[in-house]
């Protein structure tokens, strides 16, 4: 397979120009493969007449939708790159990616124009704004109607980047993941791999195209395996089975907590699962993005009467890279699974593989693997081991079979709802209060989410503050999402030698208080 996403769907479009790619449920529109390439033809010219060529970086800030799933296509159709941004991002956080990424066009919906006034406005460069729909595309005329796309001037090369895709890091500055066209067809190949994808499967995409996980496993794994995707503007538990059933999604890939909200609201579905003839084409769940307790997966296959296939995945590796292999092969509980059209092994601190059954880091290998970190060569230097192995941060082993298990992590990272959370982006927004001394976020256990935040706090000599006020201080900073649910107030936060807090200790203190 050609390494190009150009490739991909000029060939789609030629061999299946009326075969389905995308299915929007809101309104019932069916994009075909043909009328695909058509719109990123479309969109590679006005983004030439607007002055962007190959290599340029095109950002967007839409809820997903049709012409939302063509741009970030057409973007890399056109050798540009993709940039993606996390509508639940703080506006600080929007504001130094904007900044950070180098594009000089954004495409944002109306609403998130309003959330994220501040961050836009104080972007350095000017900004070419197109205010677009998820569904319909730019509200007014935005380009030359007459440009020309170029098509015949450039070549697309496999190793070209193709998506910046910016994921928490521990300082609380989010790094950009800079992944090629390789790379980004890897990650749909190996999802296709993994779960045994045809060109008669028809996926259920409900999370969003600046997730992975969204863009991966659910959009790029249907392109490369002539496929389809349904695809709303948000997810909805309400909605969920309805959407299945009308549109006859073969699979669906969700996170732990879209998991539990399923199960929450079984009882009001009007399916009976494993009997109603609307789902019977229904092969398999997919989750990914944090770990999926083996009670819950139970419960998930025994109400809806599908195999849950428990997988790992992470922006670095353009998603999937392991994953339980699909029955009758063995699943096993609270494993993520064996690699996947990658290479994973367990390293000791010099990079060396360690034995079966003995703990270490999590390194990977393979054409899914991002180049490395846009405009930061230390941490793209300290994440990689000699020939290419990317250091993932988790801790685990393998068993004699080849699964792997995870124990833990070398980085503090929060991971809520299959979300990233840099602490240290939480602590940064306490710190700005005038009563706070000391602050330390860290992540706790959560039925829904996997993991919720919170946060410890030491306050100055002579001050006060309530946990409403903090929480409302933090919320104007870093958004709702990453908003502590709970703030502990202490006399000390435990520190090490050096006077560092020790952050990874207070769950076990949190827990005994």
């Amino acid at each position: 397979m050609s390494g190009t996403v150009r490739h991909i769907i000029d060939e789609a479009a030629n061999r299946a120009p009326q075969k389905p790619f995308l299915v929007a449920p809101e309104n019932g529109e069916t994009m075909t493969y043909g009328e695909l390439k058509a719109r990123c033809v479309e969109i590679e010219a006005g983004l030439n007449s607007l002055g962007a060529r190959p290599g340029d970086k095109v950002a967007f800030l839409l809820d997903n939708g049709p012409w939302t799933a063509s741009l970030f296509l057409a973007t890399m159709y056109a050798g540009m790159v993709t940039v993606p941004l996390n509508a639940v991002a703080g506006v600080p956080q929007v504001a130094y990616i904007l900044e950070h990424c180098d594009a000089d066009i954004l495409f944002v919906a109306d609403h998130y124009a309003d959330q994220f006034a501040e961050a836009i406005s104080a972007c350095p460069r000017t900004l070419k704004i197109i205010a677009t729909d998820a569904l319909s595309g730019p509200v007014s005329t935005w380009h030359d109607a007459g440009a020309q796309s170029g098509r015949s001037q450039i070549t697309v090369q496999s190793t070209d980047d193709a998506l910046l895709l910016y994921t928490s890091g521990t300082t609380g500055l989010p790094k950009g993941a800079l992944l090629s066209q390789r790379a980004v067809l890897a990650g749909g190949e190996n999802t296709a791999h993994a779960h045994q994808l045809t060109d008669q499967d028809r996926a259920l995409c409900v999370l969003p195209l600046y997730h992975i996980n969204g863009e991966m496993v659910t959009v790029m794994g249907p392109l490369v395996s002539g496929g389809s995707v349904v695809m709303p503007a948000k997810f909805s538990a309400k909605q969920f089975w309805l959407w299945a059933a009308e549109h006859q999604c073969t699979w669906i890939s969700v996170v732990p907590t879209i998991v539990k909200y399923l199960l929450d609201r079984a009882d009001q579905e009007p399916f009976e699962f494993g009997v109603s003839p609307e789902l019977n084409q229904m092969r398999f769940g997919r989750s990914a993005s944090a770990p999926l307790p083996a009670s819950v997966m139970e419960a998930f296959e025994a109400r809806f009467c599908i195999p849950m296939i428990e997988t790992m995945g992470m922006t670095e590796t353009a998603a999937p890279l392991l994953s339980n292999p699909m029955p009758p092969e063995p699943r096993k509980p609270g494993s993520p699974g064996v690699a996947m059209g990658n290479e994973v092994r367990i390293a000791d601190e010099d990079g060396q593989s360690l034995p079966d059954g003995e703990i270490g880091e999590l390194v990977i290998r393979g054409p899914n693997v991002l180049n490395g970190y846009y405009k930061n060569e230390d941490a793209t230097r300290s994440s990689f081991h000699a020939e290419r192995w990317f250091r993932s941060g988790d801790l685990g082993y393998r068993d004699e079979q080849g699964y792997f298990f995870i124990t833990g992590r070398l980085k503090e990272l929060i991971i809520k709802g299959g979300e990233n959370i840099a602490p240290r982006e939480i602590d940064d927004a306490l710190y700005q209060h005038e009563a706070v001394l000391e602050a330390a976020a860290v992540g706790v256990p959560h039925d829904n989410y996997g993991q919720d935040v919170v946060a410890c706090v030491r306050l100055r000599d002579g001050y006060s503050a309530t946990e409403h006020e903090l929480q409302q201080f933090c919320e104007e900073r870093v958004g709702r999402f990453k908003t502590p649910t709970t703030i502990h107030f202490m006399d000390d936060l435990p520190k090490g030698p050096s006077g560092k807090i020790q952050r990874l200790k207070l769950p076990e203190l949190l827990s005994v208080q």
